[in-house]
């Protein structure tokens, strides 16, 4: 198979809407690649050479449709990305050699292996057509937004294998990538699926939940029966595996931070357990028990090497569900059954704090106080609902109150992908009442529907200031959007020190004048940081 076949599949599955023949295209790519592979057995056999399908080019494949490498660190960034060398004219490459070379780029280290990168990937890039480099370039800074969502390529890795697709879905909870997936199914069908199972020791896919506007509308989804409302937590989501006195502390990622975290592996020795699945969230406390800046929980996750000393910002741990216990499996058990497992070997202190009732003004409560602790909110769930990993469905629904800030629009990114030909990824910024001007706090693309991603292509045309590089479009500070966020939080990144966690477009605002929109001052103090 050639790269510009999956160029061609992405294009027709960023241009509809339609999940069934997104689902269709998927899985037609994904045939061809068995069919590819059955040819060339044949053609092995025939010449008396071993056959042997080839499945890796199955896995490159579909973590390419993902809109992933396989490579989690290549060392190219966006910068080896600007001037792209003279494009081929012809396609001849194909994944296996693209993930060749990435592959050989990742493993490059020490003294010289940046220009021997930067070398390689301009070797790579020469031999791609433009559309070709265009697809690698959005490969690699994670920007194919196609609309083939992890759960519709599954869906498509079903119908390509011709296997039911809760074989695929139960096999892919306990494979982050889905390319390992699409290689078991295709070359082995439902029996080859059927080797995915919980291990303690490798990362479970986490179950996500969804989402709801209030209490009120959360505890409509359960229809009065009892929930058990948990406190969400502003950490980093962990998964922490226990066989002994042997520890691994996965991301929700499934990215091994062991030797980050000694607090939770000690902790995690501690308990009384010979082997153990436990799901939860680390974060930074203070003296008073109150959430620090995520931005130093973060931090700490991201640091490799503590040293021998303890650290600076400790981490506390806070487990919530617990998947396997002793020899047994409790995915499939309800979650009252879970957490009473839980319960059990976990100390108080460091069990997530939950309330377990069918009152509504109980659980509104529990959520008010929460938030005045300082919290995000709280995830209610389902007690008969079994452990659905991977998956974001209606068993858990997260509540969070919104916040919402009027900014002014500074620029405007040109969009890509199946947002190519209009002006997409907004730049924000907050006014600046000591120099009467605006600072920028960052930028989004979310909740951006078509309707608006056309109104707004036309409207910060009109808009456009000054110079561009091409890709991001100056407007004139006119231009007011109200934005909902989930916090604020430092950053070097932006000349205010402070940026908006997880903002999305609320809505346009005509009916206010840039001299209307909220402060620095503002923002600032909604993260409790000092102006």
């Amino acid at each position: 198979m050639l790269l510009s076949e999956l160029v061609t599949t992405h294009a027709a599955v960023a241009a509809t809407r339609s999940r069934l023949r997104k689902r269709e295209l998927l899985a037609g790519t994904l045939r061809r690649v068995a069919d590819d592979g059955d040819a060339a057995d044949a053609s092995q056999e025939a010449a008396g050479a071993p056959s042997g399908r080839q499945a890796d080019e199955a896995e490159i494949v579909a973590s390419y449709l993902s809109g992933r490498l396989r490579q989690r660190r290549t060392g190219v960034g966006g910068r080896s990305l600007t001037d792209l060398p003279p494009a081929a004219t012809d396609p001849t490459l194909t994944p296996v050699e693209v993930d060749r070379a990435f592959e050989a780029m990742s493993a490059l280290t020490g003294a010289g292996s940046h220009a021997a990168r930067s070398d390689a990937l301009a070797r790579l890039l020469a031999r791609a057509t433009p559309d070709e480099q265009r697809f690698l370039r959005g490969l690699v800074l994670g920007e194919l937004r196609q609309g083939a969502l992890d759960s519709l390529l599954l869906d498509a890795i079903a119908a390509a294998a011709d296997v039911p697709p809760e074989a695929v879905r139960r096999a892919a909870m306990f494979s982050a990538p889905s390319g390992p997936i699409a290689r078991a199914a295709l070359a082995g069908g439902v029996s080859a699926l059927e080797t995915f199972r919980l291990q303690v020791g490798r990362p479970v896919r986490p179950m996500l939940a969804s989402s709801a506007p209030d209490v009120v509308g959360a505890l409509d989804r359960f229809d009065g029966a009892e929930v058990a409302a948990d406190v969400k937590l502003d950490g980093i989501r962990v998964q922490v595996h226990v066989v002994g006195d042997d520890v691994a502390v996965f991301t929700r990622s499934l990215d091994d931070i062991t030797e980050r975290l000694p607090e939770v592996v000690s902790l995690a020795r501690a308990l009384d357990v010979q082997a153990a699945v436990l799901d939860g969230e680390a974060l930074a406390l203070d003296d008073a028990g109150r959430p620090r800046p995520f931005q130093e929980t973060a931090a700490r996750a991201g640091t490799h090497d503590v040293g021998p000393t303890a650290p600076s910002v400790p981490l506390s741990v806070r487990f919530f569900d617990v998947l396997h216990l002793d020899g047994a499996d409790l995915l499939d058990a309800p979650a009252h059954e879970r957490l009473a497992a839980l319960d059990r070997v976990v100390p108080p202190a460091a069990v997530v704090p939950r309330v377990v009732t069918a009152d509504p003004d109980a659980v509104q409560t529990f959520f008010e106080d929460t938030v005045g602790a300082g919290h995000e909110g709280l995830v209610v769930k389902a007690l008969d609902a079994p452990y659905d990993a991977g998956r974001r469905g209606a068993a858990w629904v997260k509540v969070k109150p919104r916040h919402t800030l009027d900014l002014v629009v500074l620029g405007v990114e040109r969009g890509s992908g199946r947002r190519e030909g209009w002006l997409s990824n907004i730049h924000l910024g907050a006014r600046d009442r000591d120099t009467g001007g605006f600072v920028m706090l960052g930028k989004t693309f979310k909740g951006m529907t078509d309707e608006t991603l056309a109104w707004q292509t036309e409207r910060f045309t009109e808009l456009a200031d000054g110079p561009t590089d091409g890709y991001v479009v100056r407007v004139r500070p006119e231009q007011v959007v109200e934005i909902a966020f989930d916090g604020v939080q430092r950053s070097r990144r932006y000349p205010g020190g402070v940026a908006l966690r997880f903002a999305r477009v609320v809505r346009y605002r005509d009916d206010k004048t840039a001299e209307e929109a909220d402060t620095l001052a503002q923002v600032r103090a909604l993260g409790n940081m000092p102006g």
